[in-house]
């Protein structure tokens, strides 16, 4: 099975599905990864920044060994600037290429902007007339970001990957981005990414699970 992970910023494949990342790799399937946001091309952010962040990314790329890696390079917060028919097609073009069956996607209801259009985005590259090898897509819980969504469409998982095996790698990879992490309460500290996987693993009667909303599944 071919499974693409689509994150709006680097670390939010690893916040919401990094442990099912690392399970679905040692179960035989193919996990590639699609980026959006990147501090290359920005002048907000510091040559001490974009540096740290290609160290960063370099190492992911290493600890996950995806199949297939793609990085758009857009401005993040911008995403709202970019022409969509513009973004779709560059989408588009990744999907062909890597054929996904199983889509993992930013929850649409996330509080960032970047988030929900990403979600609009990808889904709007998944019609089954279009991408027919498109057969599974779900929506991944982004600690920080899911947690503050819509109170009108809140997330409510219907779909939890038992991660206890893989709970040490997810959090080996978080650490990795150490300009993200912050102390409790911060939601994305090592404490807090440990507990919300506690608490969906005992939703799933597991020790550690990660939680998604599945949108669509065509068997």
């Amino acid at each position: 099975m071919n499974v693409l992970i689509v994150s709006p910023h680097p670390d939010d494949e690893t916040l919401g599905a990094g442990g099912t990342a690392f399970r679905f790799a040692a179960e035989g399937k193919n996990v590639s990864w699609l980026n959006i946001t990147g501090a290359e091309q920005d002048s907000r952010f510091s040559d001490e920044f974009k540096e740290k962040r290609k160290i960063q990314l370099k190492k992911i790329e290493e600890l996950y060994r995806f199949e297939n890696v793609y990085n758009l390079n857009l401005k993040t917060t911008r995403l709202e600037t970019y022409d969509s028919s513009d973004v779709i097609e560059k989408i588009s073009a990744i999907f062909k290429e890597a054929e996904p069956e199983m889509l993992i996607l930013p929850d649409y209801n996330d509080v960032h902007s970047d988030h929900k259009k990403v979600f609009e985005w990808c889904y709007a590259c998944s019609k089954i007339f279009r991408f027919p090898f498109v057969r599974q897509i779900m929506t991944m819980e982004i600690v920080s970001e899911t947690e503050f969504g819509s109170p009108q469409n809140p997330f409510y998982p219907n779909y939890y990957v038992d991660i206890t095996d893989y709970m040490d790698k997810k959090i080996q990879a978080m650490e990795i981005y150490d300009t993200e992490l912050a102390a409790p309460p911060f939601p994305r500290s090592i404490e807090n990414i440990k507990a919300l996987a506690a608490f969906r693993g005992a939703a799933a009667g597991v020790k550690y699970a990660e939680a998604f909303r599945l949108v669509k599944s065509v068997v």
